[in-house]
């Protein structure tokens, strides 16, 4: 082994050994040499210290999204009772039942089949879509900053830090001006923690780890550099993570999904251990009762249901991507769908964002030249270009002589936490003068006698919806630079009006959010009383107001009670933003956040869903999880009902398949018990569950109501657990019925009995759909989706062309007489029938129960694994 690779062994062993609790004891300069590293970082390109790292550890990543085919396939065939079928279908072909036993394994070879290619299909059209999903880093890597994908991090990368960023790693901090970490998604506490470079005593608790910034935590303040001491699973973040598993996380609909297959389980439990029991009773051959039994739990159980949310999924992120709308995750899909509060700002969503200079006033109301160059010389930037903010820019384009003979020597930037920004400039005289420019309440704080007039000037302006910036001044004699303590005893010079006038269309955004059920609140910069006019304007109750201010008095108990009969929050903070967000969250809520700047990075990460738009800064595209390709509530109005329409109609498989086919299994039940024969073969189950639920695969393509979209579709087990009751004894009376009529009027013999109930089964399931699709009247008030409709007649023609096509021999059928295949459809039609009217039955006992929404309280576990959604890479993970 040659110098170079001991070298490296040695540097990966040292890294691999070292922890984040022992590096924050040591001295930053020991654990950059620990590293083999330095301040300018490592060296990069392809066979830099960089990659032989990345080859060493591996990716930075704590979830993969890759699809495995044996994985899929795993899940197909995980269920216990598919299994014990084919296992006694093969005894039973070693005893001489080999045709039956191999039609039944061809039928379950196509049942796992048709549920893997949907599935794969899914979990392919997932990979491509995290695959498109970047997150980035600062790095310095050559002595030269530059940005890399967070799973290329290395133990030794040297990484920049600032507001609204997840640090992407267990760094040692560096050096760090006013830095603060929220660790909540570690430790529980929602208090940010304050950060230093100097070491922490050894031992020191995880939460006590001052100077070190810890992986999957929130940058809440100021801005900091620090090494990579561990990365991937060696993180602290990335140990509670992965002991969550690999895969990326189930959204709560699915969970939802697995608890409910639970009920089915017990179930299926009871009615295959009844009929087993039954037909020994009867004294049936063994391996008939046994395959007829687990046959009918094999019915009853949606087996396509994991296939049919997966795609519906992947075809819901094509349809938002369609709608402008780009979703980062799968599960964001849900939670979009979920939103019921949303908090936005003003600036471009309610208003059009081009703001307009209207006036420059001195404190008396009266037009002024001098109040307007005084704001040119404040604005931030070179007095020569467009200032940085939409303000100063529509200062500047407001003006053909811009201010000459002034030259400024310091510049003290805006600021939330001051609400004003201010310039020292000298005159060409040579005299100096500090001029401060910001927000009304700030600036006249600041100033000694301030003119009486003044106060109703801007009470008048902010009346009218109109942004107002007061600009004050002090002559500074001689000094040379600023600080934020010489913004004091200034003289009020004026005010500068602005106007930014309500979106066209926005009113009508606004009502279609409320038919949705989402309340709409606004967080902005801007005056109380500007915002609240602006709500006025667009039909938005302007409600209570909070200032920043308000807000900072209160405790996270007040602020959760005000919050939530609070619609404009006014002089807002990053800070501010985020604990608003927080306070609403506690009342159960699901909060969507809309924001494109840096300063609503840690509102996007506090709230469920992070809305960002796609002209957005970086550092708030990559704090969201949903981007919008037009900042415009009716794209994100559309955005939400897409996500509510994709579980609508996962619900609609739901009670379809378990009301029918827990009526069809307990009807199975009690032939057995009164006819001489088996009612149904286990293949005729096993193919009529098969094509029922290739029909269904189309149900994600179905349209929806608009009562349906009012509000989130969650999972409730006991509402599924009456539907299946309710309906499926009436599907069960009408099968028996139907057994009546075949017995009594037809005298039909065992073949023509299962293929007459075959056909009247398919038939009544494929298409009961129609019913209860909606609590309409269907066809005439609401129309089912083209494909479903083309299955659903598609799976009865199959049906019924069974037991008249070469197949009906092997299968067990007989072609059926056009008397009893008249009456079949006539009793299909009457089961339609009585369906509709034990719809209205039915939902009208299910309104009297209606309640409230069910309140969600998300846990650290979940914050946990939407956090690690960020740290995936399509591969395998390495093992620590």
């Amino acid at each position: 082994m040659d110098l170079e690779s001991v070298t490296t062994e040695s540097v990966t062993t040292r890294a691999a050994e070292l922890r984040v609790g022992d590096a924050a004891a040591e001295d930053a300069e020991a654990v950059l040499a620990a590293l083999a590293s330095s301040p300018d970082g490592l060296s990069g390109g392809e066979t830099g210290e960089a990659a032989e790292r990345l080859a060493a550890f591996g990716p930075n990543a704590v979830r993969t999204h890759h699809v495995r085919v044996l994985a899929v396939l795993g899940r197909q065939l995980r269920s216990a009772l598919l299994i014990l079928l084919a296992v006694t279908a093969g005894v039973s072909y070693f005893f001489g039942e080999r045709t039956g036993a191999i039609i039944i394994a061809g039928i379950l070879v196509l049942s796992v089949a048709l549920g893997f290619v949907n599935e794969y299909r899914a979990e392919k059209a997932a990979q491509a879509l995290h695959s498109r999903v970047r997150h980035t880093a600062v790095v310095v890597r050559d002595g030269a900053a530059g940005e890399v994908d967070v799973t290329e991090l290395v133990p030794g990368d040297v990484v920049h830090l600032t507001l609204g960023q997840v640090v992407p790693a267990d760094l040692r901090l560096l050096e760090c001006t006013a830095f603060a970490c929220d660790e909540s998604v570690l430790t529980g506490e929602s208090a940010p923690a304050d950060k230093d470079p100097e070491p922490v005593a050894a031992g020191a608790a995880l939460a006590e780890l001052t100077s070190c910034a810890l992986m999957g935590t929130v940058v809440h303040g100021g801005s900091a550099t620090g090494v990579v001491v561990a990365t991937g699973g060696r993180a602290e973040f990335g140990r509670i993570a992965l002991g969550l598993g690999e895969r990326q996380p189930e959204t709560d609909f699915q969970a939802g999904l697995r608890r409910f297959s639970m009920l089915l389980l017990k179930v299926a439990a009871a009615l295959t251990t009844g009929i087993f029991v039954i037909n020994l009773l009867l004294h049936r051959p063994l391996l008939d009762a046994l395959l007829f039994s687990l046959a009918i739990a094999v019915g009853i159980t949606p087996q396509l249901l994991p296939a049919v949310v997966s795609t519906s999924l992947a075809t819901g992120s094509r349809q938002l991507a369609r709608r402008k709308v780009l979703v980062k995750r799968l599960v964001c899909i849900e939670d979009l769908g979920d939103m019921d509060v949303l908090v936005t700002d003003k600036t471009g969503t309610l208003t059009e964002g081009r703001i307009r200079f209207e006036a420059a006033l001195d404190p008396a109301g009266t037009p002024s030249d001098t109040v307007l160059k005084l704001g040119l010389l404040a604005t931030e930037g070179d007095l020569d270009q467009v200032g940085g903010n939409a303000l100063d820019a529509a200062l500047w384009q407001a003006t053909d002589t811009p201010p000459t003979g002034h030259h400024r020597l310091a510049l003290l930037p805006f600021d939330h936490d001051r609400q004003l920004g201010s310039a020292l400039v000298e005159r060409p005289d040579g005299s100096r003068l500090l001029v401060a420019k910001g927000a009304p309440e700030a600036v006249l704080a600041r100033c000694g006698d301030v003119p009486e007039e003044a106060a109703a000037v801007l009470q008048e302006h902010f009346a009218a919806g109109s942004r107002v910036v007061a600009v004050a001044t002090r002559d500074t004699g001689g000094q040379t630079y600023l600080t934020a303590a010489d913004e004091y005893r200034l003289r009020l010079a004026g005010f500068l009006v602005f106007l930014d006038p309500p979106k066209t269309g926005a009113a009508a955004s606004l009502r279609r959010l409320a038919d949705l059920g989402i309340t709409v609140k606004i967080c902005t910069g801007d005056n109380a009383a500007v915002a609240q006019k602006v709500c006025a304007d667009l039909g938005l109750p302007p409600g209570r107001a909070l200032t920043g201010q308000d807000i900072g008095q209160l405790d996270d108990d007040q602020l959760t009670r005000a919050a939530e009969t609070t619609t404009v929050f006014a002089r807002v903070s990053p800070q501010d933003k985020a604990r608003v967000v927080r306070a609403l969250r506690r009342r159960g809520r699901d909060i969507g956040f809309l924001g494109d700047g840096v300063n609503d990075a840690l509102a996007l990460h506090a709230a469920d869903v992070g809305l960002s738009v796609d002209t957005a800064t970086d550092v708030a595209k990559d704090a969201a999880d949903v981007l919008l390709l037009e900042k415009d509530l009716g794209v994100l109005a559309d955005g939400v009902t897409e996500g509510r329409r994709i579980f609508a109609n996962t619900i609609k498989y739901v009670l379809m398949g378990t009301s029918s086919n827990f009526g069809n299994m307990f009807s199975a039940a009690g032939a057995s018990l009164v006819l001489p024969f088996l009612p149904m073969l286990p293949s005729q189950i096993l193919l009529n569950n098969l094509l029922y639920d290739a029909g269904q695969l189309t149900i994600p393509t179905d349209h929806v109501d608009p009562e349906q979209l009012r509000a989130p579709s969650h999972w409730d087990i006991a509402f599924i657990r009456r539907f299946m009751l309710f309906f499926g004894p009436v599907s069960s009376l009408f099968d028996f019925l139907t057994f009546a009529v075949m017995i009594e009027v037809f005298h039909t013999g065992a073949e023509l009995f299962r293929s007459g109930w075959f056909v009247e089964s398919l038939a009544t399931q494929a298409l009961v759909v129609f019913a209860i699709r909606t609590r309409r009247v269907p066809f005439y008030r609401s129309r089912p989706s083209r494909p479903l409709l083309v299955s659903a007649i598609g799976v009865v023609t199959v049906g019924v062309a069974l037991p008249m096509s070469p197949l009906a021999g092997p299968l067990g059928f007989q072609s059926l007489p056009l008397g009893l295949v008249l009456a079949l459809a006539l009793m299909v039609v009457l089961y339609l029938v009585l369906i509709e009217g034990a719809k209205h039955v039915f939902y009208a006992r299910a309104d009297a129960r209606a309640a409230l929404p069910p309140v969600r309280h998300r846990t650290l576990r979940h914050r946990i694994q939407r956090r690690a959604g960020r740290f995936s890479h399509p591969g395998p993970l390495r093992p620590w």
